[in-house]
């Protein structure tokens, strides 16, 4: 029997998309702009949570939005309405961005003078997690709704994430949902994550998440 070789690539399928973003990161460092790539699945409250974090800061800082979606501009509106620089993204079926995209958005929102450019990524607990859009920071957002359980069912997206903001615990009595299980199920996951227990609608905790996303941009633009 003939003999023959056996290579193992281990070079990784996106290890062009990673080069992409590094390169992306060191542009903003730049220019001092800080890009926030916001995650979660659909319903979590994200358009919700992002319109209290404007509402907030826009007076701190200079904001600019990617609303990212597979159709519509629903989000886009809503956000436009609070007076910052807008831009939908559609995906044409594509249930993420990478660094690519990322930069194709940020050219079509205009990066003049501004602060902070936040990414709403399409609403998916999967591929969002596989690509890096060369964000400084990643966040995800977690409602009570979903369950304790889902840092167990989707480990990369608790992995890559700076800050996972817990939302909706206003809910918390009507849901069998455990926030010490979740956060300890977090943890597991990513034990230098940042744990944030939020309520977009009634504003508790929305002042931590805030002054954490504040402090990090000021520091990035040093």
């Amino acid at each position: 029997m003939e003999e023959f070789k056996v290579l193992e690539i281990k070079k990784s399928v996106f290890s062009c998309n990673e080069k992409h973003a590094e390169e992306l990161r060191g542009q903003l460092k730049e220019k001092k702009i800080f890009l926030l790539n916001l995650m979660s699945s659909p319903g979590s409250g994200k358009t919700t949570t992002l319109t209290r974090t404007i509402e907030t800061l826009k007076e701190k800082l200079r904001i600019g939005v990617m609303e990212a979606d597979i159709d519509s501009d629903v989000d886009a509106k809503t956000i436009s309405n609070l007076g910052v620089k807008t831009i939908q993204l559609h995906t044409g079926g594509m249930c993420h961005l990478d660094a690519n995209m990322t930069v194709q958005g940020l050219k079509g929102l205009g990066t003049e003078e501004l602060d902070l450019a936040i990414l709403e990524n399409v609403g998916n607990l999967v591929c969002p997690a596989e690509f890096d859009t060369g964000a400084v920071k990643n966040v995800m957002i977690l409602s009570v709704p979903e369950g304790h359980d889902k840092p167990l069912k989707y480990p990369l997206m608790f992995s890559v994430c700076d800050v996972v903001l817990i939302n909706k615990v206003d809910v918390l009595p009507y849901f069998d949902f455990d926030l010490e299980i979740c956060k300890k199920n977090i943890l597991m996951r990513n034990p230098k994550a940042k744990i944030i227990p939020i309520s977009a609608k009634t504003g508790e905790g929305l002042q931590q998440w805030t002054d954490w996303l504040l402090n990090e941009v000021r520091a990035w633009k040093k």
